[in-house]
């Protein structure tokens, strides 16, 4: 039988009870098949003779005789020591609640002793040990070459507070003598020999009872293979359910087709246009003028550029080209090549829907005799740095499905992001007849009801909002794309829930609506692998023309006033500044997370968060903070943890009196929210004191300085979000980290990675090693990276190599 067909209770087992059975259902082990698949977290190799003297280098392990024993302490506190000699160092095993060892191991007992040591008081000692009794009496030399009871590898296994290591393998080696004999092989025979894999119940043997530690690492290689081998199996299943083929195994990261390839397929398929034939390729599209181009973009060869700039634009719908006409600045390679792959998944689609829609419409006896493959429904990832131009993009994509006749969704995770999307689409979009309309939970009853009404009977082109749009009220017409931006912020079940706003039923065929996820958060590899593997990935690398790199600065907390006089500067120059904090109140547990959406409690008005400027204040508010000692007075009037509240005040009344200061953070009333940004945006306020709020949906390109306090705090994915806040403009931007004096390894490793580079992608990859996947993607609530063995981290050689093969073989056994 299949390993995980042996859902016995784990009460089968002798010495579980009632009691044991509760404890390890705290790690999520209820049945046999859970527990042999509770794998060691690592080994203890006690094949070797570790002695005394060598405790520096790794965990002693050798026989000794008990010389002595010793109490210190009083009362309830008194405490036992053990003196060992291995005949040639001393040492102290000191043991802690265990006063009846001394009864168990008298004075001239041959031990063995297994434990880490490490130098006290002057004298070598072990509070975490192992000893097992060899005799009461004897002579040590005898024990010098005769193999120990535990020269063995001894697996290491994630516990619970009343379970032991002894414990769980006593168990675990219980159920493998009762079970093992029958567990089946889950692999075809080819890949098994095609990597020298170990057979199902070879491997479940070895990596819990390993004779070496070569054997037990055999045995994790094939059981981690075949997790992943399975796991990959799921993703290629879930791509033809939506592509109507397996794709190839390797992961596209958008591999831009030439120019010749490109013409090609243009030639088979056109854009869209007023009128159509019956399965949908267009008779042809609008010509129209040309914008002006001075030069080809940052990094761009300009003969590729204009010969992809011709391409792109005879592919373009007449929507499109409208909105393309319109634009004052060049579009990137990038965004074009990614707005052609787009196009295409779209136009795909279209045209295999009304082949189902027509099919439907025969008799019987005249449609298709072969059961069809699912209808091909576009589902990619948009990955693009912070300033890359993802919406823009995704515009055109939204463009293409309403000259298709659908309707399209855009979700953001913010009211704020939400807000600034659904203002550039009316800015953009409804010049070019486009009805938008702005949808969130905050919309009041009596607008509300009009916008669903005028959603459902089709008046409505794309709405933008937040989650609101997968409410159970909202209804659409013909919904046919839906643009998640910020996608690791929406759970699985969120994503699903609008992904079947859109579901269709025509006959006996079904199919969904086209997805486009988009993330300023590049994703890693071996993520998109995994988390992301169904999908098709396209990637904005290139920056609009004119941007410099933002120059970082680590500024350690007490050297503030550097950082502060720099800003300075900048403000006298014209330009403007954010400054964000980990918390919004001193204690540091007011926060804002990923749910910024402003629906806490109104605060104060916009005026009292919001200090302006005068003639006064600058003449004399200048002269005043030039000569405050900042670190001084900083550290008198600092809390624990930085927040934004107590600072905003510091910053206006101390730090810059004479400048126009506000505060914004996620408890302050979302329309006040609004107005503080359209003055920051404006230019009526130069210094904004903020939380994470303004992580994401914030386009400013006057501000040219960010100091992040207490960077050490938030994670490497999270600054350079936040470090995109500026250098959005052509001038030279600046960051300053500010970080803590007890900063981790950990956390200075994260300061170097942000100083050393711009690049979201190389950012991300560190991020991934510094942190769990499941933080990275947002996926750790989805269930999606629930792996047993395996780590993504760890094992990506060997993911690659399972997610080819099984790729190849779903695409046979899809066929």
């Amino acid at each position: 039988m299949k390993l995980g067909d042996i859902r016995n209770s784990i009460t089968t087992l002798p010495g579980v009870g009632p009691a044991a059975a509760k404890l390890f259902a705290k790690l999520n082990v209820f049945s046999v098949a859970d527990l042999l698949t509770l794998y060691p977290k690592q080994y203890d190799d006690r094949t070797k003779r570790i002695p005394l003297s060598a405790f520096r280098s790794s965990k002693v392990h050798c026989a000794a005789i008990v010389t002595s024993h010793e109490w210190f302490g009083y009362g309830r506190m008194k405490t036992l020591k053990l003196i060992i000699s291995d005949g040639e160092a001393e040492a102290e095993l000191v043991a802690f609640n265990r006063p009846f060892l001394e009864k168990q191991f008298p004075v001239g007992t041959i031990i063995s002793v297994t434990g880490a040591f490490d130098v006290k008081y002057g004298k070598l000692q072990s509070t975490s040990f192992e000893i097992i009794k060899l005799s009461e009496s004897g002579d040590l030399s005898d024990y010098k070459k005769t193999a120990l009871p535990d020269s063995r590898v001894l697996p290491v296994y994630p516990l619970t507070e009343g379970l032991n290591q002894k414990n769980v393998r006593k168990t675990i080696l219980a159920a493998l003598r009762e079970y093992s004999a029958g567990i089946e092989n889950e692999l075809p025979d080819y890949i098994m020999e095609k990597h020298k894999l170990l057979s199902k119940r070879d491997a479940i043997r070895a990596v819990h009872a390993p004779e070496s530690l070569s054997q037990a690492e055999k045995a994790r290689r094939t059981l981690i293979y075949e997790e992943l081998f399975h796991f990959q199996c799921v993703i290629a299943k879930r791509a033809w359910e939506h592509r109507g083929a397996v794709p190839d195994a390797s992961l596209s990261l958008s591999p831009f087709e030439n120019t010749e390839e490109r013409g090609a397929k243009n030639g088979s398929g056109k854009s869209p246009s007023a009128g159509t034939d019956e399965s949908g390729a267009a008779d042809g599209i609008s010509a129209g003028s040309i914008a002006p181009e001075i030069g080809a973009p940052d990094g761009a060869d300009g003969g590729i550029y204009d010969a992809t700039r011709q391409i792109f634009i005879d592919s373009l719908s007449p929507l499109q080209r409208a909105l393309y006409d319109r634009l004052l600045f060049r579009l990137t390679l990038d965004q074009m090549n990614v707005i052609m792959e787009m196009d295409d998944d779209l136009d795909r689609g279209y045209r295999e829907r009304e082949l189902v829609a027509n099919d439907e419409k025969k008799a019987p006896a005249e449609r298709a005799e072969n059961e069809r493959p699912p209808v091909f429904t576009m589902a990619r990832l948009l990955q693009g740095d912070v300033g890359s131009g993802k919406t823009l993009a995704a515009f055109f994509a939204c463009l293409r499905v309403i000259s298709w006749k659908g309707q399209c969704a855009f979700m953001a995770p913010t009211e704020l992001l939400a807000r600034q999307h659904a203002e550039n689409a009316s800015r953009m979009l409804a010049p070019l007849g486009i009805r938008v309309a702005f949808l969130t939970g905050n919309v009041k009853a009596s607008g509300r009801a009009e916008l669903l009404k005028q959603l459902k009977a089709g008046n409505i082109d794309i709405v933008i909002g937040t989650h609101a749009l997968f409410s159970e009220a909202v209804q659409y017409n013909d919904l046919q794309l839906a643009v998640i931006d910020e996608q690791h912020r929406f759970g699985v079940l969120q994503r699903q829930a609008i992904i079947e706003k859109g579901r269709k039923i025509a006959g006996t065929s079904s199919y969904t609506l086209h997805l486009l996820m988009m993330s300023a958060t590049p994703i890693p590899q071996t993520l998109a692998l995994t988390a992301f593997g169904d999908l098709d990935v396209s990637l904005l690398r290139t920056q609009p023309e004119g941007r410099k790199a933002v120059k970082t600065y680590l500024v350690r907390e007490g050297n503030e006033a550097n950082a502060y006089e720099a800003v300075r500067k900048e403000l006298e120059a014209g330009h403007q500044a954010y400054f964000v904090y980990p918390a919004i109140e001193g204690d540091g547990r007011q926060t804002d997370g990923a749910d910024t959406d402003g629906n806490g409690d109104n605060m104060e008005s916009v005026g009292s968060a919001y200090v302006g400027s005068g003639a006064e204040a600058k003449a004399a508010g200048a002269k005043r903070t030039r000569n405050v000692q900042f670190p001084l007075l900083y550290a008198k009037e600092k809390s624990a943890a930085k927040a934004a509240e107590e600072m905003f005040a510091f910053l206006s009344e101390r730090v810059y009196p004479e400048f126009s200061c506000a505060l914004i953070h996620s408890r302050i009333d979302e329309d006040e929210q609004v107005r503080i940004l359209h003055d920051f945006q404006k230019g009526r306020i130069q210094v904004l004191a903020a939380t994470t709020v303004i992580e994401v949906g914030v386009d400013v390109p006057n501000a040219t300085c960010i100091v992040i306090e207490r960077s050490d705090r938030f994670g490497l994915a999270q600054l350079h979000q936040l470090r995109g806040r500026v250098g959005r403009g052509d001038a030279q931007s600046y960051c300053f980290l500010i970080y803590g004096k007890n900063i981790t390894e950990t956390g200075i490793e994260r300061m170097k990675v942000l100083r050393e580079s711009t690049d979201g992608f190389f950012i991300a990859e560190r991020d991934l090693k510094l942190r769990g996947p499941g933080e990275v993607t947002g996926t750790a609530q989805s269930g999606d990276l629930e792996l047993g063995i395996a780590d993504i981290r760890r094992d990506g050689e060997i993911l690659v190599e399972a997610r080819n093969d099984a790729f190849e073989y779903m695409r046979s056994v899809l066929r």
